[in-house]
C-alpha cells in the first residue's frame, strides 16, 4: 500500500502545524504529528512536557492515544515534524517508545512514517524499516 504525494504533503503540513500546540517549556523542542487512520480521519498530536519529565508525552503517542480513545485502531500513516522553537532544522524520527506503541496498532510492513522538514521536503519509511526485530503481541501468544 502506498500513499499519494498529495496525501503525504497534506500530512506533513498538518504535522508542522501541530507544532504550534506543543507544550514544551523545558526542552523548547516542538514536535507535531498527523496520524492517518484507514477510515480517512486524521488525528493531530503534539508533545506535552511535564516538569517531572517522566509524565511527558510525545506527539506521536498523543495522536495515537487520541484516535484509540475514540475507538479507532487501524492506521495507515503518520507524519512527524519536530525541531527547536525557532524552526525545523532536520528530520525528526519517532523515539523507541513511540515506535513500540506503533507496533501495537500498525502492520509494520504497511504502516508509513513520514519525517517532514516541510510539506515539500520529507522522507518516508515503513515501521518495519524503523523497528526491525520488533516485539509485539504475536511474541506473547
Amino acid at each position: 500500500m502506498g500513499l499519494n504525494e498529495e496525501t503525504i504533503k497534506s500530512l506533513a503540513q498538518k504535522a508542522i502545524d501541530m507544532r504550534n500546540f506543543s507544550y514544551s517549556p523545558y526542552s523548547h523542542f516542538r514536535v507535531g504529528a498527523a496520524l492517518l487512520a484507514k477510515n480517512g480521519e486524521v488525528y493531530g498530536g503534539c508533545n506535552i512536557e511535564n516538569s517531572a519529565y517522566g509524565p511527558s508525552n510525545c506527539a506521536e503517542r498523543t495522536a495515537i492515544f487520541k484516535a484509540v480513545s475514540e475507538g479507532v485502531t487501524d492506521f495507515e500513516a503518520i507524519a512527524i515534524a519536530g525541531g527547536p522553537e525557532e524552526g525545523i532544522r532536520d528530520f525528526c524520527a519517532p523515539c523507541g517508545v513511540c515506535r513500540q506503541v506503533m507496533i501495537e496498532f500498525c502492520r509494520p510492513e504497511e504502516f508509513m512514517i513520514i519525517l517532514a522538514k516541510s510539506s515539500e521536503e520529507y522522507k518516508v519509511y515503513t515501521l518495519a524499516e524503523l523497528l526491525p526485530l520488533s516485539f509485539s503481541a504475536k511474541d506473547i501468544q
